[in-house]
């Protein structure tokens, strides 16, 4: 029976998109970054990427993290200035404490800038976070 399903809510692990100096190309870049917050590892961690508007769509762009540690965080891919014009979709998946988790982050179009930065969890930087 549905009602019989447990889906277990996702707490404590958020996506950040933090504006970080680049030294090979000396240049600001937009980086995504998957943050474990909580007090247990998360493992298997897969995240898929894709940008999104009413007439354009990016390629789907599959991210095998694999484990992060707790307190700890992991890039997941840079972000090209000109998708943050679009929405930004990050679906989250992973295992921990014998569960299956999974959540859909969604950053919408001009909302990564920063005008939005605050500051993160774990990180110690400021930057855009999704919770």
């Amino acid at each position: 029976m549905k009602k019989d399903i447990e889906i277990p809510v996702v707490e404590n692990v958020y996506i950040a998109v933090v504006k970080e100096w680049n030294e090979e190309f000396l240049a600001q870049d937009w980086n995504s970054y998957i943050i474990n917050d909580r007090d247990t590892p998360i493992e298997m961690v897969l995240v898929v990427t894709k940008g999104y508007d009413q007439d354009r769509k990016t390629s789907l762009l599959r991210h095998g993290i694999g484990t992060i540690d707790p307190k700890s965080f992991a890039k997941i891919e840079m972000i090209q200035e000109e998708l943050l014009g679009m929405n930004n979709e990050f679906s989250v998946t992973f295992f921990a404490d014998s569960k299956l988790y999974e959540k859909k982050y969604i950053f919408r179009k001009h909302t990564i800038n920063e005008k939005a930065f605050q500051d993160l969890p774990v990180m110690d930087q400021r930057g855009v976070l999704m919770k």
